[in-house]
C-alpha cells in the first residue's frame, strides 16, 4: 500500500524505495509503473514538486520518459493587475492545461497574492524567491544573506513546490557577461550580480548553499536552479558566460542529490533554432540527467507581440530533444504584464510545442486522441472534434462563427469549402465510405 513518509523528500522516499501516493497518482496519469517512476525520482531524472503544505495539490511529474509538461508564468507587478485578476489568471491556466504556474508578482502584498495563487492552484506552484526579497528594501544591496535566505524559509512554510534559486551566477562569471551584447536579462540574476558587486562577496545562494539545502529537505521544496546568464538574445547565445553558469550548476546538482534535494535546471532563453540541440544534449551531460526546464527557447528577436510563435517553435525542438519543461511565452513578452487572454494564448501554443514534441518522441499513447481527431473530422462529429481540441471553447467559437446556429453542429461541411467543395465528403462519395 502506497504511503506518503512521515518525513523527507520525495528522493529520501525513493532511495528508501517507497512508493508514495504522489508517485502512484504520477504513476496512473503517465501510464508507467509507479516502481519505474520512483527509480527515476531516486536517479534524479524525475522530479514531483510536491511540497506537503500545499494542501490541494494534484501531483505533476517531470522528467525521464514522461510527458513534456508546460509551465505558466502569472503574478502582478508594481503598475499592473491585482490579486482577483491573478486568482482568475491561475483558474484559467488550469482550465486550459497547465502543468504548473509560478507566481512571479512584484510589488506591494506579495504574501496575499501567492497565498491566493496557491489556494487556487490544483498545479504545482513556483516562485523566485529574490522578488519578494527586493521588496523589502529601497536598494537590492541593502539586504543581508540572512535576508535572502529568510524569504526561501517564509515562502516554503506556505506551501510552494518549486523555487527558482540563481545559486548558480558566480561572481567571477559577471566580466564574461560585460561582454555581451545585452548582459544580464535574468531578473533575478541581475539582481544578485548587482549584490556581489556592491558587497564585493559571493552570491549567499552559492555560499551558503547547505542551508537552501536544508530549507528544501525540510519542505520538500524542489529546486529549479535558475539560469542567471541565460542569452537575452541570439547574438550572446552558447557563449562563455551561459557555459560557464551551467557547470557551476552541474556541480549544485550533485550537492542537492546528495542532500536528497530534488533539483531541476533552468536553460536557454534566446537561441538560434540550429544551437538548440547541442545545447539540450550539452545541459543533459553536466547535470547527470536532471529534468531540464526550458525558457523558450526563443528562436528569433524581431517577433514582439508574437513571441508566442517563435518561442514555441524553439520549445518544440527543445522538447524533441529532451527537453523535459517548458515555460510559456506569451505575446505580450518583451512588451508588457500578460492579461488574461495572452495566458490562454501563450499556454495552448506551448501546450502543442509539448504535445507534438511528445508524438516525435514517440510517447505511448501520444498521438492516440489526434487519431480520434481525424476520425470525428471524417464523420463530421462536430462535438467530439470539440472535446479532443487543446482550446475546446475557441474551436466552438470559430466553427459556429460563420454558420447559422441551427446549422453548425449538424453540417457534413464547414465554411472553408462549403458542402459542394468539402474533399472529406466528396472522398466519401468517391469511395462509397460513410462519413456519418
Amino acid at each position: 500500500m502506497a504511503r506518503r513518509s512521515g518525513f523527507g523528500t520525495q528522493l529520501q522516499a525513493a532511495r528508501r524505495q517507497e512508493i508514495t501516493p504522489e508517485m502512484e497518482k504520477v504513476s496512473a496519469k503517465e501510464s508507467v509503473p509507479a516502481e519505474v517512476i520512483m527509480q527515476r525520482i531516486a536517479a534524479g531524472t524525475v522530479v514531483i514538486p510536491a511540497n506537503p503544505a500545499h494542501r490541494n495539490l494534484d501531483p505533476v511529474g517531470i522528467g525521464s520518459g514522461l510527458t513534456v509538461k508546460v509551465n505558466v508564468n502569472l503574478g502582478r507587478s508594481p503598475t499592473s493587475s491585482c490579486l482577483s485578476e491573478e486568482v482568475e489568471k491561475v483558474r484559467s491556466a488550469i482550465r486550459y492545461g497547465a502543468d504548473a504556474v509560478m507566481d512571479l508578482s512584484t510589488g506591494p502584498g506579495i504574501d496575499s497574492v501567492r497565498l491566493a495563487v496557491l489556494e487556487a492552484s490544483t498545479a504545482p506552484v513556483g516562485t523566485v524567491p529574490v522578488y519578494q526579497a527586493a521588496e523589502t528594501v529601497e536598494r537590492f544591496e541593502d539586504l543581508s544573506e540572512d535576508d535572502l535566505l529568510g524569504v526561501l524559509s517564509k515562502q516554503a512554510v506556505q506551501g510552494v513546490d518549486f523555487m527558482t534559486i540563481h545559486a548558480g551566477l558566480l561572481r567571477s562569471h559577471i566580466p564574461l557577461a560585460s561582454r555581451r551584447r545585452i548582459g544580464i536579462v535574468s531578473r533575478g540574476g541581475a539582481l544578485m550580480a548587482r549584490w556581489m558587486m556592491a558587497h564585493e562577496r559571493e552570491n549567499p545562494f552559492y555560499s551558503r548553499f547547505d542551508e537552501v539545502l536544508r530549507i528544501a529537505a525540510e519542505h520538500d521544496v524542489t529546486l529549479s536552479l535558475g539560469d542567471g546568464l541565460r542569452p537575452g538574445c541570439l547574438s550572446d547565445a552558447s557563449d562563455e558566460a551561459q557555459f560557464a553558469e551551467l557547470d557551476t550548476l552541474g556541480e549544485l546538482t550533485r550537492r542537492a542529490w546528495d542532500a536528497g534535494v530534488q533539483v531541476m535546471i533552468e536553460g536557454p532563453g534566446h537561441v538560434p533554432f540550429d544551437q538548440i540541440e547541442s545545447n539540450m544534449k550539452r545541459q543533459k551531460q553536466v547535470c547527470g540527467g536532471a529534468p531540464f526546464y526550458v525558457l523558450g527557447p526563443l528562436v528569433t528577436d524581431i517577433a514582439p507581440g508574437y513571441d508566442h510563435i517563435t518561442g514555441a517553435i524553439g520549445a518544440t525542438m527543445a522538447a524533441f530533444c529532451g527537453a523535459d519543461f517548458l515555460c510559456y511565452v506569451t505575446p505580450k513578452e518583451h512588451l508588457g504584464l500578460p492579461d488574461l487572454e495572452d495566458v490562454r494564448t501563450g499556454l495552448v501554443a506551448f501546450r502543442i510545442a509539448a504535445h507534438a514534441a511528445d508524438i516525435a518522441r514517440r510517447h505511448p499513447g501520444a498521438r492516440d486522441r489526434d487519431d480520434r481527431m481525424s476520425d470525428a473530422r471524417f464523420r463530421f462529429d462536430w462535438e467530439t472534434q470539440f472535446s479532443l481540441a487543446l482550446d475546446p471553447d475557441r474551436a466552438r467559437e470559430y466553427h459556429a462563427m460563420t454558420l447559422p446556429a441551427a446549422e453548425h453542429l449538424k453540417s457534413e461541411y464547414c465554411s472553408m469549402c462549403g458542402e459542394k467543395y468539402c474533399a472529406m465528403r466528396n472522398s466519401a462519395i468517391a469511395t462509397g465510405r460513410k462519413n456519418r
